[in-house]
């Protein structure tokens, strides 16, 4: 289960989502990703990234009703690079810590056309640290594309299932990328690049990155795929507005479950020209209260929030968010993160946070990123404030003393901020276990 952090339930209770909703707005010194390495001034420098001026003729909800639902919000945060060539999918493989073809799917024969699901994955330095984060999305087959009146494929052809099949080797590859870092993310496949076939191009102009989340969205059915909108034979007994509600119209582009965890809800790409199915007026809303949704799951995101080359993926719990595969054959920085894993000891982790005063109440704004954590019995540093917005946070915590029973946690240079931190519900048990027997023993 996914949607929230297991843990004390709020003041009064408030639904922290909805309640933050209707807060007065938030200061832009609390946002995220930048180049700087000052915590303060990224965090500042992406407010303003994520609140530039909109194209022209779109209206911004930046204060969702009371009942807000599921959202939509444009990810400004977020820019798209597109590899192409015929030895795309092994020159990804070779680099990053999944694999392209794991979260292929089968589709019923002559079904219109469904991109396979994307997947999730980072790149690494050599010494197994963190340098990008990136969602990758493959195209479905040209000749599974139905055409506009959805009666046969686009290229008239009938598709060939052992070429077209979902484990055919894509020629193309578009990847939902750190827009901070994209320059330098497109310097860095290039270099790694050597003679492979394959071009690599930022296209961030001609598609835009879009979520879908909110309490609501896991409810939303289990899979992308409309039952309604499944066809026997090219084009019989398919519900066009089923089929032009899920996947959009240009035959092609639609929303995915993300990949990472189902409470995040659904992600897509799309031309930066059209706005994606089933976004409605009243539920587009801005950036940061998505950054909320993922702050309360505990999900970090881009290169502020994991630091570029000192982030370990295990201690950021890539290996729970599927981006991780332990079967596939080698990629860089591959050893530290095997001997980490099958070692099975993880003494940090990513945790949610709550700042509170001594009587139990939230603060505002009390928070900067890079603010270290204490616990106040033993005078010792646990770990450190990653990410702020308003009263809630993610630091790297030591699990030991985070989870301990009656923990008394505070900001090391302010002890007047009491510090909570929560357990997600989507955490595997076994992350967990052992610290809890060691307890159970003491």
């Amino acid at each position: 289960m996914c949607g929230g952090a297991a843990g004390p339930p709020l003041p009064h209770g408030r639904t922290s989502l909805s309640e933050v909703y209707s807060r007065e707005p938030l200061n832009s010194a609390q946002k995220n990703p930048a180049k700087t390495r000052n915590p303060v001034l990224a965090m500042a420098q992406l407010a303003r990234h994520l609140l530039a001026p909109r194209r022209a003729g779109a209206l911004l909800h930046t204060s969702p009703p009371a009942d807000p639902g599921v959202l939509a919000c444009r990810l400004a945060s977020r820019a798209v690079v597109r590899f192409a060539g015929p030895e795309v999918a092994r020159f990804l493989r070779s680099l990053l810590t999944n694999d392209l073809l794991s979260s292929s799917q089968s589709q019923p024969p002559h079904a219109p056309a469904r991109a396979p699901p994307p997947a999730y994955a980072a790149l690494l330095t050599p010494q197994g640290r963190m340098l990008y984060d990136l969602f990758l999305y493959r195209p479905a087959p040209r000749s599974q594309m139905l055409d506009r009146t959805g009666s046969a494929p686009q290229t008239g052809e009938k598709p060939k299932e052992d070429r077209d099949g979902p484990d055919e080797e894509p020629g193309e590859v578009l990847a939902d990328v750190d827009a901070a870092e994209v320059d330098e993310l497109l310097a860095c496949f290039k270099r790694y690049r050597l003679r492979s076939k394959v071009e690599i191009d930022n296209v961030s102009k001609d598609f835009l990155c879009w979520q879908r989340f909110g309490r609501n969205v896991e409810q939303t059915g289990p899979s992308t795929w409309e039952p309604e909108a499944q066809s026997i034979g090219w084009g019989q007994s398919v519900d066009h507005a089923a089929e032009s509600a899920a996947q959009g119209l240009c035959h092609g582009w639609e929303w995915f479950k993300d990949p990472r965890l189902d409470c995040l809800g659904y992600r897509g790409i799309f031309p930066a020209d059209t706005m994606p199915p089933l976004v409605e007026a009243d539920k587009e809303t801005d950036e940061h209260h998505y950054l909320l949704w993922r702050i309360e799951n505990g999900v970090a995101e881009g290169s502020t929030e994991i630091p570029k080359g000192e982030a370990i993926p295990l201690e950021y719990n890539f290996a729970g968010l599927n981006a991780i595969s332990f079967e596939k054959g080698c990629y860089i920085g591959q050893e530290l993160i095997a001997r980490t894993h099958h070692r099975g000891v993880i003494r940090k982790r990513l945790m949610p946070l709550t700042f509170v005063d001594e009587n139990g109440q939230e603060l505002e704004q009390a928070v900067a990123p890079g603010s270290q954590v204490m616990d106040k019995e033993s005078g010792k540093k646990i770990g450190t404030v990653s990410t702020t917005l308003g009263f809630r946070g993610m630091g790297l915590l030591r699990l030991e003393e985070a989870l301990k029973q009656n923990s008394s946690l505070a900001i090391a240079d302010n002890r007047d901020v009491r510090v909570k931190a929560i357990k997600p519900d989507w955490w595997p048990a076994e992350w967990t276990q052992a610290l809890e027997q060691q307890s159970a023993v003491a």
